[in-house]
Protein backbone atom coordinates (compact mmCIF):
# COMPACT_ATOMS: atom_id res chain seq x y z
CA UNK A 1 0.00 0.00 0.00
CA UNK A 2 2.99 2.30 0.48
CA UNK A 3 3.88 2.08 -3.34
CA UNK A 4 0.45 3.61 -3.78
CA UNK A 5 0.55 6.10 -1.62
CA UNK A 6 3.83 7.25 -2.73
CA UNK A 7 2.27 7.39 -6.15
CA UNK A 8 -0.60 9.50 -4.75
CA UNK A 9 1.70 11.91 -2.93
CA UNK A 10 4.09 12.36 -5.95
CA UNK A 11 1.32 12.87 -8.23
CA UNK A 12 -0.27 15.43 -5.79
CA UNK A 13 3.16 17.31 -5.09
CA UNK A 14 3.70 17.44 -8.96
CA UNK A 15 0.02 18.99 -9.63
CA UNK A 16 0.33 21.39 -6.53
CA UNK A 17 3.90 22.75 -8.05
CA UNK A 18 2.19 23.07 -11.29
CA UNK A 19 -0.68 25.11 -10.19
CA UNK A 20 2.11 27.52 -7.82
CA UNK A 21 3.68 28.01 -11.24
CA UNK A 22 1.08 28.89 -13.07
CA UNK A 23 -0.17 31.38 -9.83
CA UNK A 24 2.92 32.69 -10.02
CA UNK A 25 3.66 32.58 -13.75
CA UNK A 26 2.54 34.97 -16.20
CA UNK A 27 -0.82 36.91 -15.95
CA UNK A 28 -2.23 36.33 -18.88
CA UNK A 29 -2.06 32.64 -18.02
CA UNK A 30 -3.97 33.46 -14.12
CA UNK A 31 -7.26 33.96 -15.55
CA UNK A 32 -7.49 31.30 -18.28
CA UNK A 33 -5.67 28.69 -15.79
CA UNK A 34 -7.10 29.44 -12.15
CA UNK A 35 -9.34 26.46 -12.40
CA UNK A 36 -6.03 24.80 -11.98
CA UNK A 37 -6.00 26.52 -8.45
CA UNK A 38 -8.50 24.08 -7.66
CA UNK A 39 -7.93 20.82 -8.83
CA UNK A 40 -4.61 21.68 -6.54
CA UNK A 41 -6.93 22.75 -3.72
CA UNK A 42 -9.58 19.67 -4.32
CA UNK A 43 -7.09 17.57 -4.64
CA UNK A 44 -5.23 18.24 -1.48
CA UNK A 45 -8.49 17.82 0.63
CA UNK A 46 -9.03 13.97 -1.66
CA UNK A 47 -5.54 13.45 -0.26
CA UNK A 48 -6.74 14.13 3.55
CA UNK A 49 -9.54 12.36 2.69
CA UNK A 50 -7.68 9.45 1.25
CA UNK A 51 -4.99 9.48 4.22
CA UNK A 52 -7.85 8.84 6.92
CA UNK A 53 -9.82 6.35 5.37
CA UNK A 54 -6.62 4.71 4.91
CA UNK A 55 -6.08 4.68 8.57
CA UNK A 56 -9.26 3.72 9.36
CA UNK A 57 -9.03 0.51 6.87
CA UNK A 58 -6.00 -0.21 8.34
CA UNK A 59 -7.61 -0.13 11.87
CA UNK A 60 -10.64 -2.32 11.29
CA UNK A 61 -8.29 -5.18 9.45
CA UNK A 62 -6.12 -5.07 13.12
CA UNK A 63 -8.82 -5.22 14.82
CA UNK A 64 -10.41 -8.26 12.85
CA UNK A 65 -7.07 -10.01 13.06
CA UNK A 66 -7.57 -9.61 16.90
CA UNK A 67 -10.79 -10.81 17.22
CA UNK A 68 -10.19 -13.64 14.75
CA UNK A 69 -7.06 -14.53 17.38
CA UNK A 70 -9.51 -13.89 20.22
CA UNK A 71 -11.94 -16.74 18.41
CA UNK A 72 -8.99 -19.61 18.01
CA UNK A 73 -8.14 -19.05 21.30
CA UNK A 74 -11.52 -19.76 22.89
CA UNK A 75 -12.33 -22.63 20.94
CA UNK A 76 -8.69 -24.21 21.71
CA UNK A 77 -9.72 -23.62 25.32
CA UNK A 78 -13.26 -25.24 24.35
CA UNK A 79 -11.56 -28.31 22.81
CA UNK A 80 -9.24 -28.24 25.71
CA UNK A 81 -11.94 -28.50 28.12
CA UNK A 82 -13.57 -31.18 26.06
CA UNK A 83 -10.75 -33.54 26.16
CA UNK A 84 -10.26 -32.83 30.02
CA UNK A 85 -13.86 -34.19 29.97
CA UNK A 86 -12.91 -36.93 28.01
CA UNK A 87 -10.70 -38.19 29.66
CA UNK A 88 -12.36 -38.04 33.52
CA UNK A 89 -15.35 -39.53 31.44
CA UNK A 90 -12.98 -42.89 30.28
CA UNK A 91 -11.30 -42.66 33.46
CA UNK A 92 -15.39 -43.32 35.49
CA UNK A 93 -16.30 -45.65 32.49
CA UNK A 94 -13.00 -47.78 33.19
CA UNK A 95 -13.48 -47.79 37.10
CA UNK A 96 -17.04 -48.88 36.55
CA UNK A 97 -16.19 -52.06 34.03
CA UNK A 98 -13.88 -52.67 36.57
CA UNK A 99 -16.25 -53.10 39.11
CA UNK A 100 -15.54 -50.43 41.14
CA UNK A 101 -17.50 -47.00 41.77
CA UNK A 102 -17.39 -44.21 39.44
CA UNK A 103 -15.32 -41.00 41.13
CA UNK A 104 -18.21 -38.42 41.93
CA UNK A 105 -15.57 -35.48 41.47
CA UNK A 106 -14.73 -36.72 38.24
CA UNK A 107 -18.65 -36.96 37.20
CA UNK A 108 -19.53 -33.36 38.64
CA UNK A 109 -16.15 -31.85 36.62
CA UNK A 110 -17.49 -33.17 33.35
CA UNK A 111 -20.70 -31.40 33.99
CA UNK A 112 -18.93 -28.29 35.20
CA UNK A 113 -16.80 -28.43 32.33
CA UNK A 114 -19.72 -29.26 29.58
CA UNK A 115 -21.40 -26.09 31.35
CA UNK A 116 -18.31 -23.94 30.74
CA UNK A 117 -18.03 -25.08 27.14
CA UNK A 118 -20.91 -23.95 26.33
CA UNK A 119 -20.03 -20.45 27.36
CA UNK A 120 -16.88 -20.80 25.82
CA UNK A 121 -18.58 -21.87 22.09
CA UNK A 122 -20.60 -18.58 22.46
CA UNK A 123 -17.88 -16.33 23.45
CA UNK A 124 -15.73 -17.77 20.49
CA UNK A 125 -19.42 -17.21 17.95
CA UNK A 126 -18.98 -13.30 19.14
CA UNK A 127 -15.40 -13.23 18.49
CA UNK A 128 -15.81 -14.67 15.04
CA UNK A 129 -18.73 -12.32 14.16
CA UNK A 130 -16.61 -8.81 15.49
CA UNK A 131 -13.64 -10.24 13.33
CA UNK A 132 -16.31 -10.66 10.50
CA UNK A 133 -17.95 -7.05 11.12
CA UNK A 134 -14.07 -5.84 11.17
CA UNK A 135 -13.13 -7.55 8.02
CA UNK A 136 -16.32 -6.09 6.25
CA UNK A 137 -15.67 -2.44 7.49
CA UNK A 138 -11.88 -2.82 5.81
CA UNK A 139 -13.23 -3.79 2.61
CA UNK A 140 -15.78 -0.86 2.21
CA UNK A 141 -13.04 1.86 3.42
CA UNK A 142 -10.25 0.53 1.47
CA UNK A 143 -12.57 0.88 -1.74
CA UNK A 144 -12.94 4.28 -0.25
CA UNK A 145 -8.75 4.40 -0.55
CA UNK A 146 -8.88 2.93 -3.70
CA UNK A 147 -11.03 6.10 -5.09
CA UNK A 148 -9.56 8.54 -3.41
CA UNK A 149 -6.05 7.56 -4.98
CA UNK A 150 -8.23 7.35 -8.62
CA UNK A 151 -9.06 10.70 -7.92
CA UNK A 152 -6.05 12.34 -7.22
CA UNK A 153 -4.34 10.66 -9.94
CA UNK A 154 -7.46 11.85 -12.37
CA UNK A 155 -6.92 15.65 -11.17
CA UNK A 156 -3.51 15.79 -11.71
CA UNK A 157 -4.26 14.03 -15.27
CA UNK A 158 -6.59 17.04 -15.77
CA UNK A 159 -3.81 19.67 -14.89
CA UNK A 160 -0.97 18.00 -17.29
CA UNK A 161 -3.51 17.57 -20.33
CA UNK A 162 -5.25 20.94 -19.14
CA UNK A 163 -8.96 19.27 -18.74
CA UNK A 164 -11.53 20.47 -16.66
CA UNK A 165 -13.74 17.04 -17.96
CA UNK A 166 -11.32 15.27 -16.50
CA UNK A 167 -11.05 17.45 -12.92
CA UNK A 168 -15.22 16.93 -13.11
CA UNK A 169 -14.17 13.30 -13.42
CA UNK A 170 -11.80 12.81 -10.65
CA UNK A 171 -14.46 15.10 -8.14
CA UNK A 172 -16.71 11.76 -9.32
CA UNK A 173 -14.09 9.48 -8.21
CA UNK A 174 -13.76 11.31 -4.80
CA UNK A 175 -17.91 11.55 -4.14
CA UNK A 176 -17.56 7.58 -4.13
CA UNK A 177 -14.66 7.58 -2.15
CA UNK A 178 -16.81 9.80 0.54
CA UNK A 179 -20.03 7.56 0.07
CA UNK A 180 -17.64 4.51 1.27
CA UNK A 181 -15.82 6.40 3.69
CA UNK A 182 -19.04 6.89 4.96
CA UNK A 183 -20.57 3.87 4.85
CA UNK A 184 -16.98 2.39 6.47
CA UNK A 185 -17.41 4.45 9.45
CA UNK A 186 -21.20 5.60 10.37
CA UNK A 187 -23.24 3.20 8.72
Amino acid sequence: MEEIENFAENIHEQSNEHAHHILHGEKEHEHKEKWVLYVALTTAVIAVLAAITGLLAGDHADEAMIAQIKSSDSWAFYQAKGIKSDVLASSNNLLVAMGKLANEKDAEKVKENKAEQAKIMAEAKDFAKESEMHAAKHKVLARGVTLFQIAIAIGAISIITKRKILWVASMGFAFAGIFFLLQGTVF
